[in-house]
């Protein structure tokens, strides 16, 4: 009988927190900053992606928040150079990292499968730095940024032909 009665108390005391803790009320709701903005939508299409960049911003052209964001920057064949066809995806990247001080971007660079590691290793760290610099010309902080290459070891697509050497041959832009 005593055991049953140490378990009759232990539920009523439960019960006892567990409708003491629903009664609990708050004095006042909880205050929400309002803000005013207008917003406009950009759309930039990259011919070769076929991707859209789309960012809403606010009246000051400041980058509020991407809806989608190409990450992708592809290069030719040994070279390291940016297209002018994918610098408008480096100036968006490089717009959100100045409207949001606190993120950061790694530049992966990576390269097809051709040639040897450590050669392909070096040209996807030229392709990433290429990018991140860049960014850096057009204002992003020197913390927000990092560049680092996978050669050919991270492929995008396999096979052993130019359609997938042409997507193998990028850098990625990631968040940190």
């Amino acid at each position: 009988m005593i055991k049953n009665s140490g378990k009759l108390l232990l539920a009523l005391a439960s019960v006892a927190v567990v409708a003491g803790c629903a009664s609990t009320k708050l004095d006042k709701p909880a205050e929400v900053e309002k803000k005013d903005v207008t917003t406009t939508q950009t759309t930039q299409t990259t011919p070769d992606a076929g991707k859209s960049t789309v960012a809403m911003t606010d009246e000051s052209s400041k980058v509020v928040a991407p809806i989608t964001l190409d990450r992708v920057i592809y290069f030719d064949f040994d070279s390291y150079a940016v297209k002018d066809e994918f610098r408008p995806i480096v100036e968006a990247h490089a717009n959100l990292l100045k409207a949001n001080p606190g993120a950061k971007e790694v530049a992966e660079g990576h390269t097809d499968e051709r040639g040897g590691s450590e050669y392909n290793l070096a040209l996807g760290q030229k392709r990433a730095e290429a990018v991140v610099q860049q960014m850096k010309v057009l204002g992003v902080g020197d913390s927000q940024l990092e560049a680092v290459s996978y050669g050919k070891e991270r492929p995008a697509v396999d096979g052993h032909d130019e359609s997938a050497w042409a997507k193998n041959r990028r850098v990625e832009l990631r968040s940190k």
